[in-house]
């Protein structure tokens, strides 16, 4: 199941909230050594502050497994204020119909993934969350900073990503900016590749699950 919290829906999810930015911290900081700012066990970043929309993938037992992070190009991103040498030149994507997504994450114990193609249900669930959130608010794109590592993953998960330019290597991480289709097309793709059945976004009623 993967929820979606809206920003005006933050103050009623604290928990779920601060779980995913633990989450969060696990993933970039103790496993990936990422230069992210950690406060009291909690990775948190500017654009958390900017209203962001989150997705949380949850469990059968409601436990956090991973998590997104998605805001509008009309305002501020991390591929215009931090990482624009990824653009190499070419203008930033910014309109109403694209929106970047960051801050994808998923944390669970190792062993749990497909057969087929060696991806965990959460990782699929969370694709197929962030097409149906697109969908959804009649986007196009979602644009997004990744490294070559998450890179393979989209493409072994029918969602490729279509390059803005050549990756660069950005401290320890090799980095590359691109496009992730919106369509239904590409919804089907990843139900077909992660065998999901059917909407896997859940908008919670509002107050419910603080």
């Amino acid at each position: 199941m993967i929820q979606l919290i809206t920003p005006e829906h933050h103050q009623y999810f604290t928990e779920p909230l601060h779980q995913m930015h633990r989450l969060r911290c696990r993933v970039f900081k103790e496993r990936l050594d990422w230069g992210v700012e950690v406060r009291e066990g909690l990775e948190v970043d500017r654009f958390d502050g900017l209203r962001p929309v989150y997705l949380l993938q949850r469990a059968s037992d409601a436990c956090i497994q991973g998590c997104v992070r998605l805001l509008p190009t009309t305002g501020s991103t991390m591929l215009r204020d931090v990482f624009p040498e990824l653009l190499d030149g070419k203008a930033m994507p910014a309109g109403p119909d694209v929106w970047e997504s960051s801050r994808f994450a998923v944390d669970m114990p190792a062993g749990n993934k497909s057969p087929s193609v060696g991806l965990s249900q959460p990782t699929f669930e969370l694709f197929a969350g962030m097409i149906e959130f697109g969908l959804s608010r009649s986007l196009i794109d979602i644009v997004t900073v990744t490294d070559l590592r998450v890179e393979r993953i989209l493409r072994r998960a029918s969602w490729p990503l279509r390059r803005i330019a050549e990756p660069r290597t950005i401290g320890s991480t090799t980095a590359v900016a691109g496009y992730l289709e919106i369509s239904i097309e590409a919804l089907a793709s990843v139900r077909l590749a992660g065998e999901i059945g059917g909407p896997i976004l859940w908008t919670p009623v509002f107050g419910a699950g603080a």
